[in-house]
């Protein structure tokens, strides 16, 4: 399933109170196939290092695999349940790409793969996460 221009937006002004918004997350594109999402870095994105916290790339990839869970199950509210990543390299860029996808399906679970890349594609981040049906 494919969203239009207006669905993202209307997907973001909702989020914009939230953590996401916070964050400064954007919707580059969603499918069912893959979820695409940037953030202009900002000073407070950076750790005493100059370089990008690892916490905002950590919610990075767990913000696009949720995003791509939600394309993939729409009327079941999805919760993260495990979350695994590796900081392969330091970011330092002007802007960040999540890039998830699902890699394997069950009736009450999904499991993501994403990565983060700067705007020169250097990886900085990889991980996958499983995502779980919430209980109603």
């Amino acid at each position: 399933m494919g969203y239009t221009q207006d669905d993202l937006k209307a997907m973001e002004k909702q989020a914009q109170a939230t953590f996401w918004g916070h964050l400064g997350c954007e919707i580059v594109s969603l499918t069912d196939e893959e979820a695409i999402v940037r953030i202009a870095i900002k000073p407070h994105h950076l750790n005493m290092m100059g370089i990008v916290h690892g916490g905002v790339t950590s919610s990075l990839i767990d913000n696009a695999m949720g995003l791509i869970t939600n394309a993939v199950r729409p009327d079941t509210p999805m919760v993260t349940s495990n979350l695994n990543l590796h900081f392969v390299a330091p970011l330092t860029g002007e802007v960040l790409e999540a890039r998830a996808h699902i890699i394997h399906e069950t009736t009450r679970s999904l499991t993501c793969y994403a990565t983060v890349t700067d705007e020169f594609g250097q990886v900085g981040s990889i991980g996958t996460g499983t995502f779980r049906a919430k209980r109603k």
